[in-house]
């Protein structure tokens, strides 16, 4: 097996001291990460800090989940709208900041390639990380349903997206139907399609950008393509990545250790690019889990780990003794 890769999620903090930000990378190198998505925008101080200390930074860019005031004013057409006929602008499904732009939009795709371009010109920037590159979700993983107090063991309408104006009319040129006259859309196989393409067809073209200046494309992904598929559109293992970061967050879905290991060898079964293996540290409890769930995932073939969550210092002793095993 070629050496493991180790990644954190972590944000851009501008109010942060020079020097605190160098202690910040330089102990993520020195614990054995290699590398970093880092969110929120471009800053040059920090990009050059973080390359400065050896890590790969790659951009992290919240895709189709945009709040950005400009689109607010000037295209509200472009939120997607719920089945119900509710505009996520308006209306976001579960959280207030969750506003999704429709993928099938031609003005939202140009935005959006504009925004990548952006990151993926900087110096620093070793590759663009797509995040909230899918469809809001239709259904929540299991573990969350009691927070919002909701059963979704069917599609409801209220987070069933998109059936705007224009997505209805690019479904109907190709097809000759209207999806809100589909009797039961969780079931139609030929709308279902039309999502996952159209989600498909975004990555291409954000990939074609990225590659251009000679950067990787990867992307934080839900755990396995058939899930992603069923909760949120996404038909991850067709799209042109360098690397994905499924995002397997055991306890949203009230799963064991060992269901982290099943996700990342159905994955890298069913895809040539790397598979780093996202894992949310607030799961983690007890002594010894996150050494046992690294393990896991390398038995199972990850080329390597994503962490996500606030790096406490009680997880670094077990994180570098995995790293070290």
């Amino acid at each position: 097996m070629l050496d493991m890769k180790y990644w954190a999620w972590t944000e851009v903090d501008k109010k942060a001291p020079t020097e605190e930000l160098k202690r910040k990378y330089g102990k993520l190198i020195a614990r054995g990460l290699n590398g970093v998505f880092l969110g929120g925008g471009i800053d040059d101080r920090e990009f050059e800090i973080v390359r400065a200390s050896g890590l790969e930074l790659h951009a992290w860019m919240w895709t189709l989940n945009r709040n950005d005031r400009w689109i607010r004013e000037h295209h509200p057409e472009w939120y997607m709208v719920s089945r119900s006929g509710k505009s996520s602008l308006d209306h976001p499904p579960y959280v207030d900041y969750y506003r999704w732009l429709s993928p099938v939009i031609p003005g939202v795709q140009e935005f959006l390639k504009q925004k990548v371009d952006e990151l993926a010109t900087h110096p620093a920037v070793s590759g663009v990380h797509l995040d909230y590159i899918r469809y809001p979700d239709v259904i929540l993983p299991p573990g969350l349903w009691k927070r919002y107090g909701l059963d979704q063991t069917k599609e409801l309408p209220d987070y069933d997206f998109c059936y705007g104006e224009q997505s209805r009319g690019a479904f109907g040129k190709l097809t000759g139907r209207d999806p809100i006259e589909i009797d039961d859309p969780s079931s139609d196989q030929q709308w279902k399609r039309f999502r996952y393409d159209s989600v498909t067809y975004l990555v291409q073209q954000l990939a074609k950008v990225v590659r251009r200046h000679g950067k990787k494309i990867t992307a934080a992904v839900f755990p396995t393509p058939r899930l992603a598929r069923k909760i949120c559109r996404q038909d991850w293992d067709r799209w042109p990545l360098d690397a994905a970061c499924p995002m397997l967050y055991h306890g949203f879905y009230n799963e064991t250790l060992n269901w982290i290991g099943e996700c990342v060898k159905e994955d890298v079964g069913l895809v040539t690019y790397p598979i780093y293996a996202g894992l949310y540290l607030p799961d983690f409890h007890k002594p010894g889990e996150l050494v046992k769930a690294i393990q896991i995932c390398k038995a199972n073939g990850a080329s390597g780990i994503s962490l996500f969550g606030t790096m406490e210092d009680r997880f670094w002793p077990p994180f570098v003794k995995a790293t070290k095993s």
